[in-house]
């Protein structure tokens, strides 16, 4: 296991520290500021964005007034919820009603720390990392179970307990979806994963296994879409039925918590599928010499936020163009179809490697 901060910044701190001790807390420190500026930079810039696909999917205007286009309308959002005050309704598990957003927002940046953003911008490299991945995502569950539990409100419990019960039914067929990955790679370790894509785009797992790829691709898309709690699949906070859901009962910066969880959660899930599936921080060569030099000369770090603001993209053109299932058709679309799907998925991998027949 490896930690640090972009490998090249990390040498020069251990190269130009007095002390070993002091080379590995400036190392800490920087590793925490990466993560934070990854997860809370990119929130204004995909509640912007979530605006504008709304606006132009249901051909509506979206924010227009304050600054160029409504650049400005985040911010102003952003302010306002930091200066709202923050109380709690009469009744409330005190401790456990504040402790849930904490563990809410804690859950996705230890997923970002995980992800290699880049060949030399990674916090943490594990060679169990999608395991570990696994088991991070049900802390998100246990905050929303508190959350909805503390808030002493019917709506908010009946809510989180759909929560949790959707998030545990849909984590399996995730879970059978990264082990997937797992197989055909041949290693746990999200590095390892992205190097065995090297090379053209025909080794890019999407293309590489013809039709399987895109098939589990797309379940991919389907069941994250779900673990994220985002719609279609948000039976947690439909409002008809649960008026904001969980979260009724949080105002201020505590609903602010919540608010931002599920965009960098996006974010994580984003780069998941950029890792799985599209290469990973690889640029999308073509076998073209003339092409792929202009292509390699643009920054490992561009291509990976590219893949990953596309599939954000494909996450937010979901929930604006489909609509809100029940919720036992929810459930039922999990264990009647998802599930076996996986599993039959995960059998035709297994084959496919068996048998020789990936491209």
């Amino acid at each position: 296991m490896t930690f640090g901060i972009p490998n090249f910044i990390g040498d020069l701190v251990r190269q130009y520290s007095p002390l070993p001790e002091l080379a590995l807390a400036i190392n800490v420190i920087l590793a925490v500021i990466a993560v934070l500026a990854v997860g809370i930079g990119s929130a204004p810039i995909l509640i912007y964005m979530e605006r504008k696909v709304c606006a132009h999917v249901q051909c509506r205007l979206g924010p227009m007034r304050l600054g160029w286009h409504g650049v400005l309308q985040t911010v102003a959002d952003v302010t306002k919820l930091l200066f709202k005050e923050v109380y709690s309704p009469k009744g409330v598990d005190t401790i456990v009603y504040y402790l849930a957003p904490m563990i809410s927002l804690t859950a996705p940046f230890f997923t970002l720390a995980l992800i290699p953003f880049g060949e030399k911008w990674q916090v943490i490299n594990l060679s169990f990392a999608v395991p570990a991945i696994i088991a991070i995502n049900g802390l998100g569950l246990f905050a929303i179970l508190l959350g909805g539990w503390a808030s002493n409100n019917k709506y908010s419990l009946l809510s989180a307990l759909r929560s949790g019960a959707q998030m545990i039914s849909y984590e399996v067929s995730l879970a059978l979806i990264m082990l997937f990955v797992v197989v055909i790679s041949g290693s746990a370790s999200l590095n390892d994963i992205v190097a065995v894509q090297s090379g053209t785009v025909l080794n890019w797992w999407i293309i590489k296994m013809p039709v399987l790829g895109l098939v589990v691709f797309l379940v991919f898309m389907c069941v994250s879409t779900a673990e994220l709690n985002r719609a279609p699949f948000d039976i947690a906070e439909a409002e008809q039925e649960l008026t904001a859901g969980f979260h009724t009962e949080y105002t201020g910066t505590a609903f602010a918590m919540f608010y931002l969880t599920e965009y960098i959660n996006i974010i994580g899930a984003s780069a998941l599928g950029s890792i799985f599936f599209l290469g990973g921080w690889h640029a999308p060569l073509i076998g073209v010499e003339s092409v792929d030099k202009v292509l390699l000369a643009i920054p490992d770090l561009v291509w990976m936020f590219a893949k990953i603001y596309f599939l954000i993209w494909l996450y937010m053109m979901f929930r604006w163009t489909w609509l809100r299932p029940r919720v036992d058709q929810l459930m039922n679309f999990e264990w009647k179809f998802l599930l076996p799907l996986n599993l039959i998925l995960l059998g035709l991998g297994a084959l496919f490697i068996a048998m020789g027949w990936i491209l």
